[in-house]
């Protein structure tokens, strides 16, 4: 059986699943560089707002900023129906060639559109279309990546290989928190408005070959019986998967979206300087590190349910401890412990994913995973900071995302309670 290359030539010998770990990691590190090129858009929200819309006032500039980042979301649910059905019609390797190339093209893009002092409103405009473009690539991302993790992995280790992709984008988030710290230690204010922030995005950029080289070299994991037509019995999903599934994905995504917010809230509500800001971000893709490649190996041996329903509980009980204890005394110190702490719980309810993607049948994992956690990124994801931004500006409360996020954990928490556990160690699959 073959897979056929992103340009027609080249066909590629489909595989059996249980496929070495180093060629997983292929499909790992292509993942992080696209999401280290998404993230920083977020990190340097403030130094973006500055460079596109340098006439409005501090907190408008970024809540502009910030909404053009929730811009990029709108696009991935198309990115997802587009480049999720290719991947179940062409296979998982043609699609995530193509997301990879166009995200490269929108990160150039972004890194190279001159600033509103150069050519005025078309800046922003400029700036607004690279990023549908980055929003559609990276909705259609997931779907096909994810389906090929678990069915490249032996039946029992199937969340340690998707915890690989989750490990790998929070390697991503602290390389381009480092990268922010270093150089807005490295150059001045001005510096870091006019042209560090560049920087950041060409280096992402330059990694693309890298990546597509990487990903040429991969087999294909979907065979002729998961192409063919399959009648519709074999395709359905049940709509309870998929509601406990977005409800799921909810509680990933606000979390992960407050803390990703906590480089602007840093700098504009507790009024720390860059450079402590920038190192928030670094230590919250460290700290992910230690919950979700744990998590994935726990819910392989013990199940995903008492994994995720463990992970989910703590989150909730120190949420708004942590939040009070920042806004209560803002430093690097409660800064940094808090959002470590709730990075690592964050990660331990990483089987998630596995656990929806594995409930899927074959012939439609690929488009239904990605319409799924794209149209729940474009809803809650996009939102998130744009409406934790208006409310903390509103009511002048630092503790907003305090209670954001806690309200998501609550919703993910009754999704995990009635979720079908899904590991193969529970359901006699091994």
């Amino acid at each position: 059986m073959t897979a056929v290359s992103l340009d027609g030539s080249e066909p590629v010998p489909a595989v059996a699943p249980s496929l070495p770990i180093r060629k997983v990691f292929a499909v790992a590190i292509g993942n992080a560089l696209e999401f280290y090129d998404f993230l920083t858009f977020s990190i340097f929200a403030v130094q973006i707002g500055h460079c596109f819309f340098p006439e409005e006032a501090s907190g408008t500039a970024l809540l502009k900023t910030l909404a053009f980042f929730g811009a990029g979301f709108g696009t991935r649910p198309i990115g997802g129906i587009v480049l999720g059905i290719y991947g179940d019609r062409a296979g998982r390797r043609p699609a995530m060639l193509l997301s990879f190339l166009l995200m490269g093209i929108a990160i150039f893009g972004l890194a190279l559109t001159p600033s509103y002092a150069q050519i005025g409103p078309a800046a922003p405009i400029l700036l607004l279309m690279f990023r549908l473009l980055q929003g559609f690539a990276l909705g259609g991302e997931v779907g096909p990546s994810t389906a090929f993790l678990v069915e490249a992995a032996p039946a029992h280790r199937r969340g340690l290989y998707v915890a690989l992709q989750s490990t790998t984008q929070s390697v991503a988030v602290a390389a381009a928190g480092i990268v922010g710290l270093v150089l807005s230690a490295s150059l001045t204010p001005d510096q870091l408005d006019g042209w560090g922030w560049r920087v950041a995005f060409l280096l992402g950029a330059a990694i693309v070959p890298f990546g597509l080289m990487l990903r040429r070299r991969l087999p294909e994991t979907m065979g002729p019986a998961e192409r063919a037509a399959l009648p519709p019995e074999k395709r359905r999903i049940s709509p309870r998967l998929i509601v406990l599934g977005m409800l799921m994905l909810v509680m990933g995504t606000v979390c992960s979206y407050v803390l990703i917010y906590m480089t602007s809230y840093a700098q504009h509500s507790l009024h720390l300087p860059p450079t402590t800001a920038f190192g928030v971000a670094a230590l919250i893709g460290c700290s992910l590190i230690f919950g979700s490649l744990p998590s994935g190996v726990l819910s392989d041996r013990i199940g995903r349910k008492p994994v995720m329903l463990v992970a989910a509980l703590l989150l909730l009980v120190a949420t708004l401890p942590v939040f009070w204890a920042m806004t209560a005394s803002p430093s690097y110190l409660t800064l940094y412990g808090g959002t470590a702490l709730l990075s690592i719980l964050l990660g331990l309810t990483g089987p998630t994913l596995t656990t929806i993607t594995e409930s899927l049948p074959p012939a439609s994992r690929s488009g239904t995973i990605a319409m799924l956690y794209a149209f729940t990124i474009m809803i809650f994801g996009g939102s998130t900071q744009v409406v934790i931004q208006w409310l903390v500006d509103k009511y002048q409360n630092p503790m907003v995302p305090a209670w954001y996020m806690a309200g998501s954990v609550v919703i993910g928490l009754v999704a995990i309670l009635l979720v079908d556990e899904s590991a193969p160690v529970k359901t006699g699959q091994v």
